[in-house]
């Protein structure tokens, strides 16, 4: 016989609540997880959180106990790696996160309503936008993002003429004595056709954006500085442009690999380009965007950014 029969009803009650509802998990946890896998360090999560290391540490393994999965590996140079276990915890953290804190701002927070104007290159509008856009209207939907797709050099004049509260840019294209925040910071690399070898021509057939463009310029430095012969066989103000003749072949470009369409291979070491340096993406603010969805927007872009270095870093 059922030794649960045998038990009162009220205790009966209790074992079948505890059956059909598992053990909620602490948000706390889950924010120092997401933190640490954001971050790659132990160290610089508990900077954000506020608490020590060793606070972190107990906080992971906590949580580690109650899925009962190692979550994390750390190497003996103290960085950190997701676990096949971690990296599906990690996406499902950030949703119960945002819900908690969206619910959080709700009741706490009187809600934001206003207009901030948001400029973008379009090489990171298709990239980063979307998510972007989506999350802050989750957490912010009374305000209204109006957003210019323009390149750098025209962006910049914008954010002076007062036009724009908040813009990206490339690196080298900020007005001097301005304040920016680095977003994003990575290599340039020549790109080239997956089926093609418009690479092999001589003179190179390049395809690059506008004059005032600082990849267009560090791309013919290079080949300048190499003694490389070369023609700019295409230019285009966006980097579709520029991406659609390297993909039929007729020209190679230059472009972080870290959006590269189907179509498109960043090129070898061995294939004979000239080395490329790093670039990064910019935050700027304008002068008078002195408002609570500006900041509001600032916060949330660079979370955005934050959250998806951490994610290809964890990949």
């Amino acid at each position: 016989m059922n030794k649960t029969n045998k038990l009162p009803a009220y205790q009966k009650s209790i074992i079948l609540i505890f059956m059909e509802h598992p053990t909620a998990l602490d948000p706390d946890l889950l924010r120092a997880f997401a933190y640490i896998a954001e971050e790659g360090s132990f160290t610089r999560a508990a900077e954000r959180v506020g608490r020590t290391q060793s606070a972190v540490s107990m906080q992971i393994q906590r949580l580690e106990a109650l899925l009962g999965q190692r979550l994390l590996l750390r190497s003996k140079g103290g960085s950190v790696q997701l676990t096949a276990h971690g990296a599906f915890l990690l996406e499902k953290a950030r949703e119960m996160l945002a819900l908690n804190d969206s619910i959080w701002r709700n009741f706490r927070e009187p809600e934001l309503r206003g207009v901030v104007r948001l400029g973008t290159p379009d090489d990171y509008a298709l990239r980063f936008l979307p998510t972007l856009l989506r999350r802050f209207a989750d957490s912010h939907p009374s305000v209204e993002v109006d957003v210019i797709c323009a390149p750098s050099s025209e962006l910049v004049h914008r954010l002076r003429d007062d036009q724009l509260d908040l813009t990206l840019l490339s690196e080298g294209h900020e007005p001097r004595h301005w304040p920016a925040q680095k977003l994003w910071h990575g290599p340039l690399r020549w790109i080239t056709s997956d089926r093609h070898a418009p690479h092999r021509r001589t003179p190179l057939p390049v395809a690059l954006a506008h004059e005032n463009c600082s990849w267009r310029n560090a791309a013919l430095g290079a080949l300048e500085r190499a003694g490389m012969p070369y023609r700019v066989a295409y230019t285009s103000a966006s980097q579709a442009g520029t991406h659609a003749p390297v993909m039929a072949g007729l020209a190679v470009t230059v472009s972080p690999i870290a959006w590269l369409p189907e179509g498109l291979r960043a090129m070898r070491a061995d294939e004979g380009m000239p080395e490329l340096p790093d670039f990064a993406i910019l935050m700027l603010r304008g002068r008078s965007a002195a408002s609570a969805v500006t900041d509001a927007l600032e916060a949330h872009i660079a979370d955005t950014f934050r959250s998806d270095s951490g994610q290809r870093a964890a990949a």
